[in-house]
């Protein structure tokens, strides 16, 4: 779960959002074809991927501890 939550958080600060396609529309008249994809992109906050990075590394840390004692 740490690795996981160090890894989002870079990726998240290196790429700051991702893109998805929303809805298809298609239209056909006679041989014509017609299609329109429309894309979206999500902002991810710089906050966010310094959250998960913190996070990850506590808990990293964390781990580290209780496999001392």
């Amino acid at each position: 779960m740490a690795l996981a939550l160090v890894v989002a958080g870079i990726l998240a600060l290196v790429y700051r959002g991702f893109t998805y396609t929303k809805e298809r529309h298609e239209a056909r008249l006679g041989p014509l074809s017609v299609r329109v994809d429309e894309k979206e992109r999500v902002q991810i906050p710089v906050w966010a991927g310094v959250v998960a990075v913190g996070a990850g590394v506590a808990l990293l840390l964390a781990d580290a501890r209780k496999r001392r004692k």
